[in-house]
C-alpha cells in the first residue's frame, strides 16, 4: 500500500538545493522515514539523479552502526563525494549520531551536497532543535494522514471513511491494519510505551502517573478552553493531587515538544491582538487522542473541531481561536458581549473565519453558528462547516456553508468559490 504525500514531497521538491539542511520533524511513527526514503528518493531517480549521487544511510539500521560515530559518518560521507555534480544526503534517526550537529553543520561547508535529515526520538523533535544549526536549518513539519490521504487507501463511502478515520486517525501504520482491535492496541500501546516514555526519560520525570493523567485529561477537553491554573485545580478536585500550575505548564511544554499537541491561542478579532491565556488544546492524531480514552468519550462536535484543526495545521496555516466583541441592546441597554469563531486561519496575506458546527437542524441553530461571524466587520471570507450533506454554497449573509466531504476532500473549494 503505498500512499502518496504529495503535499510534503513537493515542499521537499521546492527546498532543493537551498543552501540549508531540510529537517523533517513530526511525532514518531507518521512516516517522515517514508517521505525521505520512498517518496523523495523515487523523485531523484525519476528526475535523473545518479544511484550513486543519493547517499542515503539509515542509523537504526545494524549494518550502519559504526556509522553512529560522528567522526565515521563524516569520513565515509566525504569519501563518497568524488565530483562537482550534485549530491544529495539523506540520513534517517540522525539523533542515534553523538555531537550529529557538529557533523551536519560541516556537511553544509561541501558547497555541492544537499542535505536532508530526520530523526523520531524527542530530543531530535525537540521543538528548538533548528537552532542548533545557527539559522541554517529549513524545518519541513510532517503530520499524520490527512484525511484525503487516509481516504485514497481506504475507499468506499464518505460516511463509512469517517466513521473509521475520526475513531482510529490517521497514523500510517494503524491505516494498514487489519481489524479495529489491531488499531486500538498499537495506538494504545505507541502513546503508553513510546510518547509518553521518551518524555518521561528526557525530562527524568520520576513517573508516568502525573502527566499520563494531564494527556487523559487535555484529551477529554479538546474545544474547550483551558490553562495550567485551571488544569491544576482540577487534579486537586477530581485526582486529589497536589500539582502546581508551574509543572503542568511544564508538563505541556513536553507534549508540545514532542508534536503530540498543539496549542491555538486566542485571538483579539477586533482588537488585533492575543489573548494568551486561556488557550485550546488539539491532538496531533484524533485516534491518538481516542486512545488516551479507551474509545469511550466520544463527542463527536469536538472529534470534528480537532480534525478540521489538524487539516488547517497540515496545509499550511497558522490558526488561532477567535474572539468578537459586538455591543447588542437588552432591556434598552447596551450590553458588551463577546462571542467565539472556532478558528482563525492564516496564511500569508490570506484569511479565513472559520465555524465548525457537526449539524444545523434548524434556523435558530444557523443563527446560533453564524453569529459571530457577523460580528466581524472586514472582508475576509467567512465559512461555517457543516458535517452533513449540503450543496456547498454562500447563504445570504455571505457566509459559505460548506459541507466537510467538500472542506477534507477539495482543499481549493474555499480558495476557488466565489
Amino acid at each position: 500500500m503505498e500512499i502518496k504525500r504529495n503535499f510534503y514531497l513537493n515542499k521537499l521538491i521546492s527546498h532543493k538545493k537551498n543552501g540549508l539542511v531540510k529537517i523533517i520533524t513530526g511525532v514518531r511513527r507518521c512516516g517522515k522515514s517514508y517521505l525521505l526514503f520512498k517518496l523523495f528518493r523515487d523523485h531523484l531517480t525519476e528526475s535523473g539523479v545518479a544511484q550513486n549521487h543519493i547517499i542515503s544511510i539509515a542509523l537504526d539500521d545494524f549494518e550502519n552502526k559504526t556509522l553512529q560515530n560522528p567522526n565515521a559518518l563524516y569520513t565515509f560521507i566525504k569519501s563518497r563525494i568524488t565530483d562537482e555534480k550534485d549530491y544529495y544526503i539523506l540520513l534517517d534517526e540522525i539523533q542515534l549520531v553523538s555531537d550529529f550537529e557538529s557533523v551536519i553543520n560541516g556537511f553544509l561547508h561541501i558547497p555541492n551536497a544537499d542535505i536532508y535529515i530526520t530523526g523520531s526520538n524527542s530530543k531530535f523533535l525537540s521543538s528548538d532543535i533548528i537552532t542548533e544549526f545557527r539559522g541554517r536549518g529549513d524545518e519541513i513539519r510532517v503530520y499524520p494522514l490527512n484525511f484525503s490521504e487516509f481516504y485514497s487507501v481506504y475507499g468506499g463511502s464518505f460516511d463509512n471513511a469517517w466513521a473509521m478515520y475520526s475513531n482510529y486517525g490517521g497514523m500510517p501504520l494503524c491505516v494498514s491494519m487489519e481489524t479495529q482491535e489491531d488499531k486500538a492496541k498499537y495506538l494504545t500501546n505507541l502513546f503508553e510505551t513510546t510518547y509518553l516514555a521518551d518524555i518521561i526519560n528526557r525530562h527524568n520525570l520520576r513517573g508516568n502517573v502525573e502527566i499520563g493523567e494531564l494527556t487523559n485529561i487535555l484529551a477529554s477537553s479538546i474545544g474547550s478552553l483551558t490553562n495550567p491554573l485551571k488544569l491544576s485545580n482540577t487534579f486537586a478536585s477530581v485526582k486529589n493531587v497536589k500539582l502546581s500550575a508551574n509543572t503542568i505548564a511544564s508538563y505541556i511544554d513536553y507534549l508540545q515538544d514532542a508534536f503530540l499537541i498543539e496549542k491555538a491561542v486566542r485571538y483579539d478579532i477586533r482588537g488585533k491582538k492575543y489573548i494568551n491565556t486561556p488557550a485550546k488544546y488539539y491532538f496531533v492524531d484524533i485516534g491518538l487522542r481516542n486512545a488516551r480514552l479507551s474509545f469511550r468519550q466520544q463527542e463527536f462536535t469536538h472529534i470534528m473541531e480537532n480534525v478540521i484543526y489538524n487539516e488547517l495545521r497540515s496545509r499550511g496555516y497558522s490558526v488561532d481561536v477567535g474572539v468578537v466583541e459586538s455591543v447588542t441592546k437588552e432591556n434598552g441597554e447596551s450590553v458588551r458581549k463577546k462571542t467565539e469563531v472556532d478558528f482563525v486561519v492564516n496564511l500569508g496575506n490570506r484569511r479565513y473565519y472559520i465555524q465548525s458546527a457537526y449539524n444545523i437542524p434548524s434556523a435558530e441553530k444557523m443563527a446560533q453558528e453564524q453569529a459571530s461571524l457577523l460580528s466581524i466587520n472586514d472582508a475576509f471570507k467567512k465559512i461555517i462547516i457543516v458535517n452533513q450533506p449540503i450543496l456547498s454554497t454562500y447563504n445570504e449573509q455571505g457566509i459559505l456553508l460548506l459541507s466537510l466531504s467538500d472542506f477534507l476532500l477539495n482543499p481549493d473549494f474555499a480558495l476557488t468559490s466565489r
